[in-house]
């Protein structure tokens, strides 16, 4: 991606050479740890933000509630909203989906998986429940050049799953249960229960799931964090549970470290007063439907 880059005064991109043989070559090391804090990744991060990218426009803070007693979410500002990192994006699409594939991501939220894809020549279909958020996505997409313009739906992905074009991976980071509630609809699955919202994520595990092409990968980045006793959900393991239930195994699991951000000035308060330890991570999970030796296959003959 040199086009991300701005060129020196012999005309030669600036990219910054990537540490390491492994680097170099998959973009990143394709190690159990991605090291979100490192120079290097925080350099593409740049890079990747200077196209344009707002991802948090169309999520209206008014409108979303981030609990203040998560105490390890990593969230502590009610007017915050998490945004994701497009140098997963990156990694995921790079990794694990053949070049000129099609993504389907059921919890789109805002612009940055589908401005990534597009921008590293994949098809894009995102679903999210608001139409302002929709709205605001597409404004970004008619705003930014990519190779290949995305596409979001909008409406509840129970639904409009069915819609959905065969994809060749399968790529979200789903809501965190009543973590960030992003609206007032009954069908939000950040409004819902606990054992109502498992069930229904799982659900929507399933379907996105059949809309998998056979011999194809999965990949959700997600973590776990607290109910109001302070115990954790254990949203990891019911996501495993779900792509499994659904069909496509668990093939890759990597530690996402993050920044560590106010956590550093919370902690201290924190590990003192309940012996929290304050969470710097969100898990990384890559499922296979089929034959991964034959999905490996398709990813590498698309890059020749």
């Amino acid at each position: 991606m040199s086009e991300l880059y701005s060129l020196d005064l012999f005309g030669q991109s600036t990219k910054p050479q990537a540490s390491g043989i492994v680097a170099k070559r998959f973009i990143m090391p394709p190690f159990t740890i991605l090291d979100a804090k490192s120079g290097d990744w925080q350099e593409r991060k740049r890079a990747w933000k200077t196209l344009g990218i707002a991802s948090e426009v169309g999520r209206d803070a008014a409108a979303i509630h981030c609990p203040t007693n998560s105490d390890d979410s990593g969230l502590t500002d009610a007017n915050y909203t998490s945004i994701f990192d497009p140098v997963v994006c990156e990694l995921a699409y790079s990794w694990f989906s053949p070049l000129g594939g099609q993504i389907l991501d059921p919890f789109a939220g805002g612009s940055v998986r589908g401005i990534v894809a597009g921008a590293l020549g994949r098809n894009y279909w995102g679903c999210d429940l608001r139409l302002e958020q929709i709205e605001a996505n597409q404004k970004q997409a008619e705003e930014i050049e990519t190779l290949i313009k995305p596409e979001w739906v909008c409406g509840d992905s129970m639904e409009m799953l069915a819609q959905a074009p065969d994809t060749d991976m399968v790529f979200s980071c789903p809501p965190y249960g009543d973590l960030e509630v992003y609206s007032d609809d009954p069908q939000d699955l950040s409004n819902m229960e606990w054992h109502t919202f498992v069930a229904a994520y799982k659900r929507i595990i399933l379907r996105s799931v059949q809309r998998m092409k056979d011999d194809s990968f999965a990949c959700f980045v997600v973590g776990d964090f607290r109910d109001k006793k302070g115990f954790y959900r254990n949203f990891v393991s019911e996501t495993i549970d779900g792509f499994e239930q659904a069909g496509a195994l668990l093939y890759n699991e990597a530690i996402l470290a993050t920044s560590v951000g106010s956590a550093s000035m919370r902690v201290t308060k924190q590990f003192e007063s309940s012996r929290k330890m304050a969470k710097t991570h969100q898990n990384f999970l890559v499922f296979c439907k089929g034959d991964w030796k034959k999905a490996t296959q398709k990813i590498n003959e698309s890059l020749v």
